[in-house]
């Protein structure tokens, strides 16, 4: 079983930085993508930004040269972080950490990213 959980949103003014951190317990989680998505009102969940197990990274051309993706892996363990520079108002959304595996699809709670103008 894989658990996610999430941190790190919050408030901020457009131009700021914010990181986000998601802990990833579980034993495939070396061997699965580790990515963030982000749903706001009234619109689809998206993908932000993923990071494959060998290294394999994807952005939404919206954070292109903006957000960057990183991991830490460690025995059973992992951590997946998502720097967001530049944030602008659109970015506002609730940001999830996902983990695929082969057929598995594990969600984080969710954690909400607040851009003001």
């Amino acid at each position: 079983q894989v658990q996610l959980v999430e941190s790190g949103g919050g408030w901020v003014q457009a131009g700021g930085s914010l990181r986000l951190s998601c802990v990833a317990s579980g034993s495939i989680i070396s061997r699965a993508t580790m990515g963030w998505y982000r749903q706001a009102p009234g619109k689809q969940r998206e993908l932000v930004a993923a990071l494959a197990s060998e290294g394999v990274t994807s952005y939404a051309d919206s954070v292109k040269g903006r957000f960057t993706i990183s991991r830490d892996n460690a025995k059973n363990t992992g951590t997946a972080y998502l720097e967001m520079n530049s944030l602008r108002p659109e970015d506002t959304a609730v940001y999830y950490c996902n983990l695929k595996f082969v057929w598995r699809n594990y969600w984080g709670q969710g954690t909400q990213v607040t851009v003001s103008s």
